[in-house]
């Protein structure tokens, strides 16, 4: 059975999202792009070397690849077209970000961005180029793109992904999300943090009081809870898993619940978390809550995410499994193995 489920417009993980009448669900803004390696282009080589000897300005001057790599050097390789309205809509926030980090960031010289394009032909890439603060990889070397576009998975556009300038490593593919989130760059360049570092020092119960995280959550399963008040369906979900709470907690299970809140305002919060019992990240820790939503890729609420005692995801779509199993038999809700098949 689809579940319905609502969509925050001023979350922390700063999606966009286009409503689909017809299945009653949304999806992320984003243009779908064909990441199929065209015939040569050599996927299993590194990152950098997919760059090549020389990229391009907007102006059509060249620029060596060794001028951007090196040690501390971060590529921002960004997948986009002028032909995607989100590509257009993401861009200049992007040139804002870059003008500024590159004046003010004490990191400033270490980042270089790199347009990767989708473009259809090169008379589009030269105009939208000439709306970047950065270089290119040469809209000729379409092998390179689709090499890129495959090694990185991309499948929509504009993806905004950190490499390490000098081994050519991942270090995000989210930094779409993180320019949005942290655009003066405190966090840069943003590498994923284990779920306990994201955690604040506290929590809070219902009735105000402080509970150490740490002490809370150590060595138990535990059950991330996004919702918001305003929001009907989890509303219709929080007292189900109130109560499955309360029934795990009876029965002797190592389990603790928290709150992950998109309500407006913290009066919301703190009416909505009193008919919760059990803790909630605090409302001011929405930098927490963002990254949160961020790691386990939060698109749509209620959603119920468990993880194991050792901070491991058992799944990300605990609410179907709360709702078919209220009271806990197969808690902690792991997916069963395949039965094989028999002759």
């Amino acid at each position: 059975r689809r579940q319905v489920a609502c969509y925050p417009a001023a979350d922390f993980r700063v999606k966009a999202f286009q409503l689909s009448a017809s299945v009653g669900i949304t999806t992320m803004s984003a243009c779908k792009v064909d990441t199929k390696p065209a015939a040569g282009a050599n996927t299993a080589a590194s990152t950098l070397s997919l760059l090549g000897k020389t990229l391009v300005t907007k102006d059509g001057s060249s620029v060596e690849v060794s001028a951007i790599t090196g040690a501390s050097k971060v590529i921002g390789l960004y997948f986009s077209a002028h032909w995607c309205p989100p590509c257009r809509g993401f861009t200049p926030k992007l040139a804002e970000f870059y003008t500024a980090f590159k004046k003010g960031h004490a990191r400033g010289g270490d980042l270089e961005i790199v347009f990767v394009s989708s473009d259809r032909n090169e008379e589009a890439f030269k105009e939208y180029m000439g709306e970047m603060p950065w270089v290119a990889l040469p809209f000729a070397d379409r092998d390179a793109k689709a090499a890129l576009s495959a090694k990185f998975k991309v499948q929509g556009i504009p993806t905004f992904v950190l490499i390490d300038g000098a081994t050519g490593d991942l270090i995000t593919d989210k930094a779409r999300d993180d320019v949005m989130v942290d655009p003066q760059g405190a966090d840069f360049p943003w590498a994923p943090k284990p779920f306990s570092e994201l955690m604040p020092a506290t929590l809070v119960d219902a009735k105000g009081a402080a509970h150490d995280t740490k002490q809370a959550l150590s060595g138990k399963v535990k059950l991330l809870y996004f919702s918001a008040h305003w929001c009907p369906p989890c509303r219709k979900f929080t007292p189900v898993l109130g109560e499955s709470y309360k029934a795990l907690k009876a029965a002797g299970k190592n389990v603790e619940a928290v709150f992950v809140s998109s309500d407006r305002d913290e009066d919301q919060f703190k009416e909505y978390l009193g008919e919760m019992p059990f803790l909630a990240l605090p409302f001011a820790e929405r930098k927490a809550k963002g990254a949160l939503s961020n790691m386990f890729e939060v698109d749509g609420i209620p959603t119920l995410v468990i993880l194991d005692e050792n901070d491991k995801v058992i799944t990300t779509n605990g609410r179907a499994a709360v709702a078919a199993d209220p009271q806990g038999a197969n808690f902690p809700w792991r997916l069963k193995p395949l039965e094989p098949l028999n002759d």
